[in-house]
């Protein structure tokens, strides 16, 4: 996700962050870790690039839900889909909804509104190892102040949405969320204004999460800050740290750089303690990594918000393949719109265009969201 306010723009997307990673372990000084040799890093070392895919039109949204943004595969099949709303700022109450194995979009849920602002600002989901679903609350999308932001939980009986509570609070820039085992993951991407800027991915046990207790996080010193992130990129459009993250069957952790344009990996020990950080994917194309989801096939499918481009990064060789790209527009067609996350369901990608306006983009009326067949 992007911010708009320059404000924000300094600090970064208020829905993309990473940067370059560095953990206990992998160094403290703000260095990168050492890599393994690629040819160059992030690009395939043979072979010419594939044809690119045109994305079609899956769904013109109306005003009630615009700026689609985090995505996730529910236990049913459906993919659970953030609305931000942003672009209508927040006319509407923002709200969850799915698409169903069908492909048709329905409501899933509204969110409350933050108890300050009285909005709720969605970006990253996921559904926990409790059968509730996760959500981000980016509330520097509303007003840029800092530690306002927060993680929701959405109770859910039988497939439907009960009561939401607020599980975590004193994040500054809420974004990319998942889950994993007993924990839930989320990124805040940014931790501070220095240079390189700051940003972490924060790890939370579910049976710590209390409605009555919200934990509050404090930042750098957190003792739930699992990895701590730099972004490098001096350029202000590019002051936006850890993004999207997901993980592939094998526990491993991916998270996006949005200003560095890079993708690292995080491996654990048996412990859950992290064993290794390393950028598996840098550049390859990419001009940005924003939202990001694994497949099946050891693949990681990247939105490229700055490049409204989508990749694949290969999870074992950091290879990376622009699947489609396409001059900035409206999307009436399909074409990607500012994508800030994707997903891939059986032979087809399905990406939130989220089309604020931010660096090359400038926001229309048109909301929609596009799909990629894979295998025609």
């Amino acid at each position: 996700m992007v911010s708009m306010e320059r404000a924000v723009r300094r600090l970064g997307l208020g829905g993309v962050l990473l940067g370059s990673i560095f953990l206990a372990g992998c160094g403290s000084d703000g260095r990168k870790p050492d890599t393994p040799k690629k040819s160059p890093a992030g690009t395939a070392a043979t072979g010419a690039a594939p044809a690119l895919l045109k994305p079609a039109l899956l769904a013109k949204l109306d005003e009630s839900c615009s700026s689609p943004d985090g995505m996730c595969l529910g236990p049913d099949g459906c993919i659970y889909l953030s609305m931000n709303n942003k672009n209508n700022e927040f006319k509407h109450p923002c709200k969850i909804m799915r698409i169903t194995k069908d492909d048709r979009l329905e409501d899933f849920c509204e969110l409350p509104g933050h108890p300050d602002t009285k909005i709720c600002s969605p970006l990253g989901i996921g559904f926990g190892s409790d059968g509730n679903l996760y959500v981000s609350d980016n509330q520097m999308f509303v007003k840029p102040d800092l530690g306002k932001s927060r993680v929701l939980r959405v109770v859910v009986k039988d497939g439907k949405a009960g009561k939401v509570e607020t599980v975590v609070t004193g994040l500054n820039m809420a974004n990319g969320l998942a889950c994993k085992g007993d924990c839930v993951y989320v990124n805040d991407t940014t931790l501070g204004s220095t240079q390189p800027m700051p940003s972490g991915v924060y790890r939370f046990k579910i049976d710590e999460l209390k409605a009555d207790a919200p934990v509050a996080v404090t930042g750098l010193n957190d003792p739930h800050l699992l990895v701590k992130v730099s972004t490098e990129n001096p350029d202000p459009l590019y002051q936006v740290g850890a993004n999207g993250l997901d993980f592939d069957a094998q526990g491993n952790l991916y998270l996006c750089d949005f200003g560095d344009a890079e993708v690292m990996k995080v491996t654990f020990d048996a412990d859950g303690k992290v064993a290794s950080c390393t950028s598996l994917a840098k550049g390859g194309g990419m001009l940005s990594a924003d939202g990001c989801h694994t497949d099946n096939e050891g693949n990681l499918w990247v939105a490229d918000f700055m490049g409204n481009a989508i990749a694949k990064v290969n999870c074992e060789t950091g290879a990376v393949t622009i699947v489609a790209k396409n001059p900035p527009g409206d999307g009436a067609d399909g074409a990607l719109d500012a994508p800030s996350e994707c997903i891939r369901r059986g032979d087809r990608v399905y990406v939130s265009n989220i089309d604020i306006t931010y660096g090359p983009n400038t926001r229309d009326d048109l909301h929609t969201i596009s799909v990629i067949e894979l295998k025609k």
